[in-house]
């Protein structure tokens, strides 16, 4: 059995000793952007009293998606002292994620305030939301015209998926991300070849929300760094490429009430061992699909990863296209795979986690408060059969996405209020104009199709 890495730190004494006892002499002092990006200064550990006492300054408007002009005073990034990690991959750095503040007050464009926000509703009515994340991405190389192929050049199968020579190949890269994944204390159980050529996941333990949250982060920081070490990239970009699967972040989540698994009940009806409670959430997570998409899936890109089984080499995409859910089947937004928890695969691997997490937390929290009800679980292949009447499509653009969230008032309450306003507002905004941008790009395909129509 792997080693678990010592109990994080809970306080400013203990991350003094877990610093020198890792070695460190820099800490990476870390918070995302709207758009998930992590940012970050550079501290040396010989700084830490005045760091934890003062935090460290951002130009916010620099950081970007932080509601800031450059007119506006610092962010100023207060370490969480039980988020600290000694950093694999770099010896002598750890990092920590970090709260944000605008003159001493809770800054809420931050998305980790937003979640915390979420997650202080639930710790009052005594309840814990747990989350467990299945990262998916691609290992690809960049040629010097700027395109990009699939690294592994013998990885060209219609159907890679679980393919022991593509995995043997890059063991190496995932060798190191499992070596580091258990260095954290993670508890790597999984790494593996995914659908699509190229494309990997890595597998480990649940934890609460929060600190599944900022292990995604480090996690993506994690793959970058070894891959870029190869001279590769490791991109989460939900699709980079037209004939192959895309890369999703599905979430299992779970609620607890202390020790206790709220969403397990073996005399379910239904066979799927899930409490009303447990269906209340899922209804809740249904009914507020549309919008919630513009959380879970946030880019341009994001919308051609969902529906794109037929043009895709395996034909599947391992994305919903309804707001639908079932048991051990995915092809639903929500699959039940298990007692007490659901998986919630509406989420891609461009998803800022804290909003993701918060947007879903809202929602399912909503369902329970109306004792809603789902439903009978849908029990076919919505990727090879025909459709059930009433199954509500989920939105095709962004832009779809974005306008269900502003209608929204459920969510646009979970994410808050800001000083101009709704946080759902200002995220829209953000993302009506990188809609646009997009939209106003001439492309290949427009060249190929309408230069000499």
């Amino acid at each position: 059995m792997t080693a678990l890495s010592p109990a994080p730190p809970r306080d400013a004494e203990e991350l003094a000793r877990a610093v020198a006892r890792d070695g460190v002499e820099f800490l990476l002092v870390m918070f995302v952007n709207l758009y998930g990006k992590p940012c970050a200064k550079l501290a040396p550990v010989r700084t830490l009293d005045q760091l934890l006492s003062d935090g460290l300054g951002f130009a916010g408007n620099a950081a970007d998606g932080l509601g800031q002009s450059s007119a506006d005073p610092d962010v100023v990034a207060i370490p969480d002292v039980t988020s600290y990690v000694k950093a694999p991959l770099q010896d002598g750095l750890g990092i920590i994620q970090c709260d944000l503040y605008v003159e001493g007050e809770p800054w809420p464009y931050a998305p980790r305030h937003i979640l915390r926000n979420q997650l202080r509703l639930l710790a009052e009515q005594g309840r814990q939301l747990k989350v467990g994340a299945e990262p998916e991405y691609f290992l690809v190389r960049r040629a010097e015209d700027g395109s990009i192929s699939v690294a592994d050049e013998l990885d060209y199968a219609d159907s890679p998926c679980y393919d022991a020579n593509a995995a043997t190949r890059a063991f190496g890269h995932l060798s190191t991300i499992s070596r580091s994944l258990d260095e954290l204390g993670w508890e790597n159980y999984s790494n593996d070849h995914e659908d699509a050529n190229g494309q990997f996941e890595h597998n480990f333990g649940y934890a609460d929300a929060l600190r599944t949250a900022d292990r995604v982060i480090i996690f993506r920081h994690l793959a970058k760094m070894a891959a870029h070490r190869q001279g590769l990239i490791a991109t989460f970009m939900p699709k980079p490429f037209t004939d192959l699967t895309g890369s999703g972040l599905h979430l299992h989540v779970s609620l607890w009430e202390g020790e206790t698994s709220l969403f397990d009940d073996t005399d379910d009806p239904r066979g799927l061992n899930t409490s009303p409670l447990g269906y209340g959430f899922i209804a809740g997570l249904l009914d507020h699909a549309p919008g919630l998409m513009a959380l879970t899936c946030p880019t341009v890109n994001s919308y051609k990863r969902l529906g794109a089984g037929s043009d895709t080499l395996s034909r599947s995409s391992w994305a919903p296209g309804y707001a639908s859910y079932g048991g051990n089947n995915r092809t639903h937004l929500v699959r039940i795979p298990d007692t007490g928890r659901i998986e919630v695969r509406c989420v891609d691997g461009a998803a800022n986690p804290y909003l993701a997490i918060a947007g879903i937390a809202a929602a399912g929290a909503d369902g329970i408060a109306r004792g809603a009800d789902p439903g009978d679980p849908v029990a076919r292949d919505l990727e090879a059969a025909a459709v059930p009447a009433g199954l509500r499509p989920l939105p095709p653009t962004l832009l779809h996405a974005v306008d269900e969230l502003v209608a929204d008032g459920v969510l646009r309450e979970g994410l808050g209020k800001v000083p101009d306003g709704s946080y759902a507002d200002y995220y829209a905004d953000v993302k009506r104009t990188e809609f646009a941008r997009y939209h106003r790009e001439v492309t290949d395909w427009e060249l190929r199709r309408y230069l000499q129509s």
